[in-house]
């Protein structure tokens, strides 16, 4: 990103406080809006009313200023974390995944064509977009190893034939836009996409753990798709450099936005436990439930430290693959532990919905797989580890 980037402190820290307190007053009540589709995801007409609301409020797409400009991701991580404190926010404010991972790919690589056309309705809240690129397990398309990819694509004329199945494609069902993954004979290919389209068929929207994210996580089909040759970004075998791009600022900003959504379920935890008595006191004061309460002060600290140091490589300009993978190991299991803690403070109570801490419990159960989960990206520091090692041993 550059440091010509950016707003500087004191506008990012104004933009999050406008942001926060439109999150916290305007968000927060619409928890309890019955607007949910079967899968209880919240419903497209809730989602479209909150979006109004933040545009009168000047709050919308607030990771982008007026002119263009993308915050650093440090400035990022400050607004996204506002944004996080109601699983509502950043579909309210429109930071939410994976529209907010979209619209900073295109505004990397995306020609001026494509900005205007597939850009600009993301960036003014106009539609949601998905993100095509997991495949069926049972076919052994690709999952966490994007080298399986089994969806391909070949030139006819002056457009590209897409063929293939895509599995677990958050917000496929009511999304406008598009981005799918396919393979040429020249390696892996982004094309851009108008939804709906008959030959993107969704075929199942399986019940997830999850609940934030509207449209699901549908299981497609695409079937002999055609796609101008202009909608590809960059050019033929260049996909997973692109998805390199997008990849370690997207699963930053799910850190970001799910320490915001913890920061949360604690202050909730922590209200109950300073009410509620047992035994003669609050439960604050029985040391078992303090103590939980300081682990949690902990693990949400050392969560915003590694947010921060991961955002801060990635402004320097440096690609942060281990640097991402060490803060979505540490940010995910680090606040796991968080939500898990703030259910068992408050008992009864936090297994139900009267509060956002049990939703916040089964995001962040889910957060731990997509992205990349624990294993994988341990992995993959396993591997460079072997590596150094390897290049400091060959030196000598």
């Amino acid at each position: 990103m550059g440091h010509s980037e950016g707003a500087g402190p004191e506008l990012t820290a104004e933009i999050a406080a406008k942001v926060e307190a439109f999150v916290r007053e305007v968000v927060v009540p619409y928890e309890k809006d019955p607007r949910r589709d079967h899968h209880d995801c919240p419903s497209e007409e809730l989602v479209a009313e909150l979006k109004d609301k933040a545009r009168a409020a000047g709050v919308l797409t607030p990771h982008i200023l007026a002119d263009g400009r993308h915050l650093t991701q440090r400035e990022t991580a400050v607004v996204l974390r506002a944004s996080g404190l109601s699983p509502l926010g950043p579909l309210a404010v429109n930071t939410a995944a994976p529209d907010e991972g979209n619209m900073y790919l295109l505004g990397k690589v995306g020609s001026p064509a494509i900005k205007e056309r597939f850009l600009k309705p993301l960036v003014e809240g106009r539609g949601r977009s998905a993100f095509f690129m997991t495949e069926p397990a049972a076919e052994n398309g690709a999952g966490s190893d994007p080298s399986m990819m089994l969806t391909t694509c070949r030139l006819d004329g002056n457009h590209w034939v897409v063929n293939g199945k895509k599995a677990f494609i958050t917000g496929a069902d009511g999304a406008k836009m598009g981005i799918v993954m396919a393979k040429s004979d020249d390696g892996a290919c982004m094309f851009l996409v108008d939804l709906p389209d008959p030959a993107i068929r969704i075929e199942h929207v399986p019940n997830t753990i999850d609940s934030s994210m509207p449209g699901g996580h549908a299981v497609v089909t695409i079937d002999n798709l055609r796609v101008p040759a202009d909608q590809m970004l960059g050019q033929s075998g260049e996909g997973f450099r692109y998805a390199q791009v997008r990849l370690a600022p997207a699963r930053l900003s799910h850190c970001m936005r799910w320490l915001g959504a913890c920061i949360r379920a604690n202050e909730i935890a922590t209200d109950y436990a300073n009410r509620r008595m047992a035994f003669g006191k609050t439960l604050i004061d029985h040391e078992g439930v303090g103590f939980m309460l300081a682990d949690n002060l902990i693990d949400l600290k050392q969560s915003e430290l590694i947010i921060d140091w991961c955002a801060g490589v990635l402004d320097a300009g440096e690609a942060g693959g281990a640097e991402s993978s060490m803060a979505k190991v540490a940010v995910s299991e680090a606040l796991m532990r968080v939500a898990d803690r703030c259910v068992q403070v408050m008992g009864g109570s936090g297994v139900t919905g009267d509060t956002i801490v049990e939703q916040v419990f089964r995001e962040i159960r889910a957060f731990r797989i997509y992205d990349g989960p624990t294993e994988v990206h341990k992995w993959s520091l396993a591997k460079k580890i072997k590596r150094d090692w390897r290049a400091a041993h060959e030196q000598h």
